[in-house]
């Protein structure tokens, strides 16, 4: 019996929800079930989203090439522009300020990595910081941007680059593309929810106008409330506000002043931190908060009192529980988004996280009978991809100097999770950057946070006492090298201008 054969293969599909999550399943899902497979998406144009996250990371441009996506049109559709990185300011110290690039820092010259040369020549009063030899932030700062070199004998070959979008823009892209492909979008809310009597399992869902809509495996994309993973199905909730304390967000568009930079900030304030990101139409920003520390109201104040441009709207607020939910993946629902759990889009991983579920749900798609082997390992997965991200986020909290107000005090001080605590010492007695199984963020990652939040390692790495190389003078080499290409390289809006503009 061949695959499509299968009389146990899924046959009927329902997503619950769609915004951001429910276009990007529906899409993907539309692109690999060609044949046999309905596919309906239920969503009520009557519920908002949210749709804060405007950032992402590198991993994006993977799940836009599988559904053959063109970049141009894409970036022109959603009012987007280039990022090669996120710019912390006041994270590890007032005044202090350092870059997150994607890519690498520079070409390694030796077995050795370039951190543990560029350390001793730190100390040595040869190099200046950490930022000054990665390709990325020499771009980002000049506010440049091209396609990085498929030459990988190029220092331009050694930067990495993702987007920001219109999250809504980029909804109703992706609408277009599953509509197209056969999925049946159905408007309305849904007022109840049907299950299976003995299993628990969820067999359809019926709206507000007494319309019923039965399927054989549902994706939940209903936000935060959850209303099939949570809501029928009583899943629970790991809480991890005792690590990641925010709790509240306000989001607000505001004018461009000036051309876009090619980058991502935060900005940290006392009781959270800012971000800001620039599109071709507008600026999104917005103040991640934690209410314990700060009221709404002078959130707002301070939120509208550091923008670059003029409010084009009131703040809307967000209120979410940092955490996730016990399982993705229970009985024949999965959750994708927001109803899977929230982590602060502080290093641009919300939209990842979509792409991910997808990416695991298409790896271990089931049949009708649900082999339960099959929703262990999705959840596993789940599971340790997600701390894996909790842990980098919370690495900015806990590495800060800072002591001028309660949450900074508190984030200084916390215990954070063993798998933190051992890669953080480390780093801070070697200098070496420990990987662990499902790490989204590789080693220049790591090793930007660190010793962006000043954990500067009491040790080099104890090869450099049997190597002979002049680490200064490769580095000079290198911090000239980024300079004379990025005097070279369009700038950013020069490069949306000839490529990827919007239309008015």
């Amino acid at each position: 019996m061949t695959t499509s054969e299968n009389p146990r293969a899924i046959r009927n599909l329902v997503i619950v929800g769609g915004g951001t999550a429910g276009w990007m399943t529906a899409a993907m899902l539309s692109e690999q079930l060609r044949r046999d497979c309905e596919i309906t998406l239920v969503e009520s144009d009557d519920i908002g989203t949210i749709g804060v996250g405007e950032a992402t990371i590198p991993t994006i441009r993977t799940f836009n090439a599988a559904l053959g996506l063109n970049e141009n049109d894409f970036v022109r559709a959603t009012q987007g522009s280039f990022k090669l990185g996120i710019q912390f300011v006041n994270w590890g110290k007032l005044g202090h300020r350092y870059f997150h690039p994607f890519g690498s820092f520079a070409k390694p010259f030796d077995t050795v990595s370039l951190h543990h040369y560029w350390l001793e020549a730190y100390h040595a009063g040869q190099a200046s910081a950490l930022d000054d030899y990665c390709m990325a932030w020499g771009a980002a700062n000049a506010g440049k941007f091209a396609q990085p070199s498929p030459d990988p004998r190029s220092i331009l070959s050694t930067f990495d680059y993702a987007y920001h979008f219109d999250a809504g823009l980029y909804a109703r892209y992706l609408r277009r593309y599953a509509e197209k492909r056969g999925v049946k979008r159905i408007e309305g809310k849904i007022a109840s929810v049907q299950q299976q009597g003995e299993t628990g399992f969820v067999t359809g869902v019926t709206l507000e106008d007494g319309r019923a809509i039965e399927g054989e495996f549902f994706i939940d994309c209903s936000g935060f409330r959850g209303l099939l993973i949570e809501g029928a199905l009583a899943t629970g909730y790991d809480d991890w506000t005792h690590w990641l304390p925010c709790d509240r967000a306000l989001a607000v568009p505001s004018a461009n002043e000036g051309a876009p930079h090619p980058y991502t900030r935060s900005t940290a304030h006392a009781a959270g931190w800012q971000w800001r990101i620039p599109l071709q139409h507008r600026t999104g920003n917005g103040y991640v908060y934690c209410s314990q520390h700060i009221s709404d109201e002078a959130a707002a104040e301070t939120l509208l009192g550091h923008l670059e441009g003029k409010a084009l709207a009131d703040p809307r607020p967000l209120r979410f529980t940092t955490g996730r939910r016990k399982l993705n993946w229970n009985k024949n629902v999965v959750a994708v988004g927001l109803s899977s759990g929230f982590l602060e889009p502080l290093e641009s991983t919300s939209i990842h996280l979509i792409q991910a579920n997808i990416s695991k749900l298409l790896g271990l798609f089931p049949t009708r009978d649900f082999d339960p082997l099959t929703i262990d390992e999705f959840n596993r997965i789940s599971k340790n991809e997600t701390e894996r991200i909790r842990d980098f986020i919370i690495l900015h909290y806990k590495l800060t100097e800072r002591d001028d107000s309660p949450l900074w005090r508190y984030c200084r001080d916390m215990t954070v999770p063993d798998t933190l605590a051992a890669k953080i010492e480390h780093f801070k007695r070697a200098g070496r950057l420990v990987a662990y199984e499902m790490d989204l963020f590789g080693p220049a990652s790591w090793l930007a946070v660190q010793i962006g939040q000043l954990n500067l390692p009491e040790n080099a790495d104890p090869l450099l006492a049997h190597r002979n190389i002049n680490g200064a003078e490769w580095l000079d080499k290198i911090k000239a090298a980024i300079a004379h290409e990025a005097r070279r390289l369009p700038a950013h809006q020069a490069y949306i201008d000839q490529h990827c503009k919007a239309a008015v």
